[in-house]
């Protein structure tokens, strides 16, 4: 038994330094393909009165250099109503803004949409006193993110 407790030790001892490449990424399967998602997205951004700053098409991109991507393409959005109040409580978390959102295809031809969890961009600038503003947030872009998949 002793040996399986330390075997066990040792397997998270090595682990907990590592970060799950997904952590803190809300990932929602779409109705639709990743153009038809991320048009559904940007439409309801600026329909909420965001502003939309970019929308990058990752294959095409990749394309350019002679590389195939399956479907990927980011928004970036926002505006200084939602994005002050966070960097008021942690000025830091000014590098996580605008607000980006990502719709991507994966293997099986499912596509996807994903945006970062605000409580994982609020813990990692340590602003502990900023849970309104999470709450609001995660509530906005939860209504976003539902309009664009259905």
């Amino acid at each position: 038994m002793p040996r399986f407790r330390y075997a066990g030790l040792m397997i998270l001892a090595l682990t907990a330094g590592t970060a799950n490449a997904a952590e803190g990424l809300v990932a929602i399967k779409s109705a639709h393909d990743v153009k038809e998602t991320m048009d559904r997205l940007e439409k309801a951004a600026k329909s909420r009165g965001l502003n939309v700053f970019l929308r990058v098409d990752h294959a095409m991109g990749a394309a350019k250099i002679g590389k195939s991507l399956r479907p990927t393409e980011l928004l970036i959005f926002g505006n200084p109503q939602g994005g002050t109040p966070l960097m008021e409580c942690a000025q830091s978390a000014g590098i996580d803004l605008p607000l980006k959102a990502l719709a991507w295809q994966d293997a099986s031809g499912q596509a996807w949409l994903g945006y970062n969890d605000p409580q994982f961009i609020v813990d990692r600038h340590g602003a502990k006193e900023c849970g309104p503003v999470v709450v609001k947030l995660r509530k906005a872009l939860d209504g976003l993110a539902r309009e664009a998949v259905e």
